[in-house]
């Protein structure tokens, strides 16, 4: 508490606050000066390249001078209010509330304070006003809750929103007027009044519409066999059943293997080579041999261990005999 009475103290605010309103008026006036050097080279820069047909640069370049302009007019404001709030630092010392003809001009500057970075001195009023009016009052302004005072103009100015098509338009009209040139703004009008496609909400509507109608669908039409939605349809039109695969060898490969005209062209050398090949007769017969001799075995295997067992039970009753005697 001792800090904050030295603070307020008379005469101690008074010396702070006049100190920082008087510097941040004059770095406004040098720093306008400056934007105006600034703004004539962009501009003449945008009237160049209209000039030489570049019209797309142009209508990039002049987002940027549209948003110089618009700081340069903010600081404008922001010198006037500190002006004024410079003029009645003592009956804001006198009084413990915010006056309220004083309150635009205060809000106005505790807004633009962050969003200034070329201005470091509103920054330490605003700080200074936390400190007067309490941190509850600044973060009002801050978050412009209703009935903040924050002048209308400087919240536009300050805005980082881009500037609609219209205002782009009607200030390259102007640079092509001010630097006299004969421009068409047909193409540069067509442009600007497209309306360009959301890239990042767009896809994400269009995939829930696309999933609701699939549900809706889906719900609606019951679920239908391939078979009996598509049926086989024969070149007279007449639909035929569906073919019923069995899983027999010997019947698979008498009936996929079938003598017969072919249906598709082939090389010379790969029909030399499939001419080479066994007839389908061959094949069958091979197969067959396989599966006889594959039997021939298996039995022969069972005969061998049935010797194997009476074997083993004849040594089986020599051996109790033996031992019997």
């Amino acid at each position: 508490m001792s800090l904050l009475n030295q603070l307020f103290n008379r005469g101690v605010f008074a010396g702070k606050c006049k100190t920082c309103l008087s510097l941040a008026i004059s770095r406004v006036k040098l720093l306008q000066n400056k934007r105006d050097l600034q703004l004539k080279h962009m501009r003449k820069e945008i009237a160049q390249f209209l000039h030489t047909g570049q019209e797309p640069i142009a209508r990039i370049r002049v987002e940027h001078v549209i948003r110089e302009q618009n700081i340069w007019a903010a600081y404008e404001i922001l010198e006037l209010f500190c002006e004024f709030v410079l003029a009645r630092v003592p009956i804001i010392e006198s009084q413990r509330e915010c006056p309220v003809e004083l309150q635009e001009a205060i809000a106005s500057i505790i807004f633009a304070a962050p969003r200034c970075s070329d201005l470091p001195d509103l920054l330490q009023l605003k700080n200074l006003f936390a400190v007067k009016y309490g941190k509850e009052f600044v973060s009002a302004i801050s978050e412009l809750r209703p009935d903040s005072g924050v002048n209308r103009s400087i919240i536009e100015k300050l805005s980082v929103s881009a500037p609609p098509g219209e205002l782009k338009l009607k200030v390259m009209k102007e640079i092509a007027q001010e630097h006299g040139l004969n421009w068409d703004s047909s193409s540069t009008a067509s442009e600007f009044s497209k309306t360009h496609e959301d890239l990042l909400g767009g896809p994400k509507v269009v995939q829930g519409a696309a999933a609701s109608q699939t549900a809706q669908h889906s719900s609606s039409t019951p679920s239908i066999p391939y078979g009996a939605a598509h049926p086989a349809v024969s070149p007279m039109g007449k639909q035929e059943p569906e073919c019923q695969h069995t899983f027999s060898p010997i019947s698979n490969i008498t009936n996929e293997i079938k003598p017969g005209p072919r249906k598709f062209d082939v090389k010379p050398e790969v029909a030399a080579k499939l001419d080479t090949r066994p007839p389908p007769s061959d094949i069958l017969e091979k197969a067959k041999a396989a599966i006889a001799s594959a039997e021939r075995a298996t039995a022969a295997a069972r005969v061998a261990a049935e010797l194997a067992n009476v074997n083993l039970g004849a040594m089986k009753l020599e051996g109790g005999q033996t031992s019997e005697c």
